[in-house]
């Protein structure tokens, strides 16, 4: 663990899954740390996945657990309720005398997956990084840059544009205008004849062919997709994480629905 370790803000931190379930070898485990970095800050994760560890919980469910072993107090306490956040109610119990026992009973079969490594990564990062909280983190971006870089993926029409391909025959894709506003919208501005209603929250699911919750159009990849909101704002971020789904031919309206309406196109 010391060896695979990587620095965060001067701390290392690592993760190691471990199938021993000896509790007496663990805090040996956790007394050698100690011992290698007597002056090194440091934050660990051992993920422990044999069973006869901890007892069986009220539900009849026997816990796994993490132990959490640090060189600050502030830092475990923190990895604590992350670790709690990412698998809400699932911790039994926490005991704070030495090192940290988190037990969840809803991972019992916890190990390397993808989604647990990569959650308790998070965990350590978020635990150990600091900055100040009124200043943008590192890497982050506002939402005009997200804005931005999510209509330089997409070619925007205009809601003559989108008119027009919607009623020409000869158009080599399937062409689908869809409406992602939410029904108190629609009921109060009126919608677009011949529109799909899709809302936002679930228009993913619907227009990824290897969804089991698609509609039955999403089929194929190359599907035209025009998407409308409001104002042609939200239906930029809708159609780029189509694009993340390989649905490259999503698009949106300019202007949204406020510009369809001022192009005097058939509304109902």
């Amino acid at each position: 663990m010391i060896t695979n370790a990587c620095t965060v803000d001067g701390v290392r931190i690592g993760i190691h899954f471990s199938k021993e379930d000896d509790s007496d070898f663990l805090r040996l485990v956790v007394s050698h740390i100690s011992a290698c970095l007597p002056l090194s800050p440091y934050l660990f994760v051992i993920a422990i996945t044999g069973m006869s560890l901890t007892n069986a919980g009220s539900d009849g469910c026997v816990s796994d657990a993490l132990v959490i072993c640090g060189s600050d107090a502030d830092d475990m306490q923190r990895a604590v309720l992350l670790a709690s956040s990412k698998f809400p109610g699932r911790v039994d119990a926490v005991d704070n005398t030495g090192t940290v026992i988190a037990q969840a009973a809803s991972i019992q079969h916890i190990g390397p997956s993808s989604y647990h490594e990569a959650a308790l990564w998070d965990v350590l990062f978020n635990s150990v990084h600091t900055h100040n909280p009124h200043s943008p983190p590192p890497g982050s971006r506002s939402i005009d840059q997200i804005l931005s870089d999510a209509r330089a993926r997409l070619e925007r029409m205009t809601p003559q544009q989108a008119y027009d391909a919607l009623h020409d025959p000869t158009y080599p894709v399937p062409v689908f205008l869809v409406d992602i506003r939410p029904a108190a919208q629609r009921d109060r501005e009126g919608e677009i004849c011949g529109s799909l209603i899709v809302e936002r929250n679930v228009l993913e699911w619907r227009f990824d062919p290897r969804c089991e919750a698609r509609l039955t159009i999403a089929d194929r990849y190359d599907l035209k997709i025009i998407l409308f909101c409001c104002e042609g704002y939200t239906s930029s971020l809708a159609a780029a994480s189509l694009h993340e789904l390989g649905l490259w031919n999503a698009t949106d309206i300019v202007g949204g629905y406020d510009a369809w309406i001022a192009a005097g196109l058939p509304c109902q």
